[in-house]
């Protein structure tokens, strides 16, 4: 039996798809890429906002194609969107077989085994879904879910109405997770959750995130662990203590403001505002001086005034952030926020991101700035092919959102490389040469790069993260 995946939305749902796809394949499903030879189709969908939802529907609907034409037996829709919308997805989609909510995942391989799509086990199951097959491109670049669910309770976001409080896993499961993730030749890991200083938190073991990192620094030998999403309240003196100490913990942090606006953050019910915001990145950046700090914010919210604006532009010069996600807001049904009056004309948003965008683009481009003269790693993604330039990312460009490095030359993927940064071209792009190979060996030297992030540091994403 064939089986595809198809899987959208946030690096969470990549986990989860990982997970279950090796747990099929222990049920004796083969994973295929090429969806119209798949028995099964399983879709993955995601249900934060209406174009991720959109895009959720569309697969479902190319799939439901397949299933016509009689390759495939067996259609799965599973997730987030699922989890909000299963009753509208089953009357409008009965070409659906099954739907499973993310809350109901763990009913997968039973739902399959039920209607005779898979077989018995070939092993025993895991108690933990620690064992995941890997699908995409790098696999030295892997991911790392260290919880679920969130408490946070932003009046704009639906993850908690999709994936529930949050709960952490225990220590031992996460450090054992990365070092099979390390035996199938991962050289990063970027841990992801909802807020990942929330770890260690529910379940009162005395084990917080800085106990975590320090656990995958021993257990491991996985160069490079990166973090993404961490609320400002999270990063603490330890934490930035043990980031300054260990060189293994890339110096990139990903803290989601939202706004620069009081009165707005107030109306999100984020737990930040301007000030602490200020004075959280400037300790970072004090502690970890060569840290690369990226952050997401949200134009349109319900009640932005032109004043408000402008304080959240007025916080992007002062703090200066190296990254920024930008998104115009959009109403979710559920969310406190849909109960308010979505009182921004749709061309104002739209004026006000290409503001905030032209804000960041010099902001970025002068971040840029200070790299030039200086020698930084870099980690190799795809070798040269052809006419294509080897690909690599420097260590404040995240895999899919903070753009790539061109090697004029050749690289092993997975490889740590030295490069001395030559020059600053247009909107932040890097010229570079490559000084010396760190691990594994690679013949590399004398070769040319050029980083090319993404346009100015403005990047799509999910403003939930």
């Amino acid at each position: 039996m064939n089986i595809g995946f198809i899987t959208l939305g946030c690096d969470k749902n990549t986990v989860d798809s990982e997970r279950y796809l090796a747990q099929l394949v222990d049920h004796g499903a083969r994973h295929t890429t090429q969806l119209e030879r798949a028995d099964v189709i399983v879709i993955n969908t995601c249900g934060f906002i209406d174009a991720a939802k959109q895009e959720s529907i569309d697969a479902i609907v190319q799939a439901a194609r397949l299933k016509q034409l009689g390759t495939c037996r067996t259609l799965v829709a599973v997730g987030c969107m699922v989890e909000r919308h299963k009753a509208e997805l089953a009357a409008e989609l009965p070409e659906v077989d099954i739907f499973l909510g993310a809350s109901e995942m763990d009913r997968l391989v039973p739902a399959l085994k039920e209607c005779g799509a898979i077989d018995e086990p070939l092993w025993r199951e895991q108690d933990h879904p620690g064992v995941r097959m890997y699908t995409g491109e790098l696999p030295h670049v892997r991911y790392l879910k260290i919880s679920e669910g969130c408490d946070h309770g932003c009046a704009f976001c639906a993850i908690p109405l999709m994936r529930g409080k949050h709960r952490s896993f225990a220590l031992d499961e996460v450090v054992r997770e990365a070092q099979l993730l390390e035996l199938q030749g991962a050289r990063e890991i970027n841990l992801v959750a909802q807020d990942l200083a929330h770890f260690g938190r529910d379940r009162r073991d005395g084990n917080g995130l800085p106990e975590l990192l320090e656990a995958l620094v021993d257990a491991t030998s996985i160069p490079w662990i990166r973090l993404l999403y961490v609320y400002s309240a999270g990063i603490t003196p330890r934490l930035l203590e043990l980031m300054a100490r260990e060189r293994r913990i890339v110096p990139y942090l990903d803290i989601p403001i939202q706004h620069g606006s009081d009165a707005v953050l107030a109306r999100m019910r984020r737990p930040e505002r301007a000030a602490t915001i200020r004075a959280c990145v400037a300790r970072l950046r004090d502690a970890v001086p060569d840290v690369a700090v990226r952050t997401t914010c949200i134009v349109g919210f319900p009640g932005e005034s032109d004043d408000d604006f402008e304080r959240l532009c007025d916080l992007l010069e002062d703090v200066r952030f190296d990254r920024v996600g930008a998104f115009t807001y959009s109403a979710q049904e559920g969310t406190r926020a849909a109960a308010l009056a979505d009182d921004v004309p749709a061309s104002l948003k739209l004026d006000r991101l290409d503001r905030l965008t032209d804000v960041q683009r010099a902001i970025g481009a002068e971040r840029a700035e200070r790299y030039v003269g200086r020698t930084v790693p870099a980690i190799v993604d795809r070798a040269a092919a052809g006419c294509a330039r080897a690909e690599a990312r420097l260590w404040w460009q995240a895999d899919d959102i903070d753009g790539v490095t061109y090697l004029e030359g050749d690289a092993t993927p997975g490889a740590i490389v030295d490069c001395v940064v030559e020059s600053v071209e247009t909107d932040d792009d890097f010229s570079a040469r490559v000084a010396r190979v760190t691990m594994p060996a690679a013949p590399v030297a004398g070769a040319r790069v050029r980083a090319l992030p993404v346009l100015s540091g403005i990047a799509q994403g999910s403003y939930g993260r």
